[in-house]
């Protein structure tokens, strides 16, 4: 029964000629006093609304019982797994076109923008798509279309030394800006030919796709302020080949005698550096989503430290260090409901005409 249904019955009754006879029943002196009309009124309607008022509060219990529970079970620790989200080093700053990533030899998953990135993810492009990533430290990659990358480490602490990351461009043009990471500790990126160490500079990385052969490239530019870096480049060996430390430099790996690769500096033609700049344009863009994408992951996890130890600790030590009690305390949904009830209830019985306490006779 709806409460409207409820008002129509409360005022059929107090206009009812059956109201007039109960008012007159009840409010014979020889019960020992004369009940007033608004008082057999406002008991009348207590006694319809009961069922309401009762079943309103029994919700009300439920829903912060209910909030309890959800409150202790978000407070236990998450799974430490790529699927959590607390491992991740890296998020998607901005995708256009068909982008993916394969983890542990499944099936590849398209990428969308904030999506995070972890540790031995590889990341791809289709035909006529750009994917751009910012990691932890702001490092941010921007992968061309058909290009494939690989992350094959990333340690990162802010504040700290002996961080270190390592990437495998194994296929197209893949442009970056190294931060922290190059800056306190190493930054590797690899080809299939060559190893670039990277000590905080602006790149741009081609790789062909039968890179084996030779002929990749590496080029360096100046920073989005004008600074330039330092590429040093090796083979996969270990051997030093040379050192980038102009901007709008480049060196072209080639296969020499004996099949030993060599870097030979060559000069980036005019169409090709028009292309390097749109590139790098769009990797600036790219850059600066993603630190203030950076900015607000490092926001969350300070606010997800400073939460009370007791909220994060999981329930089984919460149990264990919880003092015993030798009278242990009712259920929490017992206490509210039947503390709701009691309190109705004696509200119902003070306004009932029909439960008035007899006053004490005087002791003379």
């Amino acid at each position: 029964m709806g409460i409207e249904h409820l008002a129509l019955l409360a005022l059929f009754v107090t206009a009812s000629p059956l109201y007039e006879a109960c008012y007159t029943y009840c409010s014979i002196p020889a019960r020992g006093h004369q009940l007033q009309r608004r008082q057999f009124i406002s008991f009348m309607a207590s006694l319809a609304l009961w069922p309401v008022e009762a079943r309103a509060q029994g919700q009300s219990s439920s829903d912060q019982t209910d909030q309890v529970d959800q409150a202790q079970q978000s407070a236990q620790p998450a799974d430490q797994s790529p699927a959590s989200g607390d491992d991740s080093i890296g998020q998607v700053s901005t995708v256009q076109g068909s982008a993916t990533v394969t983890r542990t030899n499944a099936a590849p998953i398209a990428l969308k923008g904030s999506d995070p990135i972890y540790k031995n993810d590889e990341l791809a492009t289709a035909a006529n798509a750009t994917l751009g990533v910012t990691f932890d430290d702001e490092t941010t990659f921007n992968l061309n279309a058909n290009s494939r990358i690989m992350v094959d480490e990333f340690v990162y602490r802010q504040g700290a030394s002996g961080n270190a990351a390592t990437f495998d461009v194994t296929r197209g043009t893949v442009a970056f800006v190294a931060s922290e990471v190059a800056k306190t500790g190493n930054m590797t990126i690899t080809t299939p030919t060559a190893s670039l160490g990277i000590r905080g500079t602006t790149g741009v990385v081609d790789v062909p796709d039968d890179a084996a052969a030779g002929e990749a490239k590496i080029k360096l530019y100046p920073d989005a302020d004008g600074r330039v870096g330092h590429i040093d480049v090796f083979n996969r060996q270990g051997g030093r080949l040379g050192s980038l430390t102009q901007g709008s430099s480049a060196f072209q790996i080639r296969r020499g005698p004996g099949g030993q690769f060599s870097a030979v500096p060559f000069r980036i033609p005019p169409q090709e550096a028009a292309r390097d700049r749109s590139v790098v344009q769009r990797l600036f863009a790219s850059h600066n989503i993603g630190r203030r994408m950076m900015i607000q992951r490092r926001q969350q996890r300070s606010r997800n430290l400073r939460q009370p130890n007791n909220l994060r600790q999981p329930n089984n030590l919460r149990r264990q260090n919880r003092p015993r009690q030798q009278n242990r305390e009712p259920n929490f949904r017992q206490q509210q409901n039947g503390g709701q009830r009691r309190g109705f209830g004696e509200r119902l019985r003070n306004l009932n005409p029909f439960n008035r306490r007899r006053e004490p006779p005087d002791q003379r």
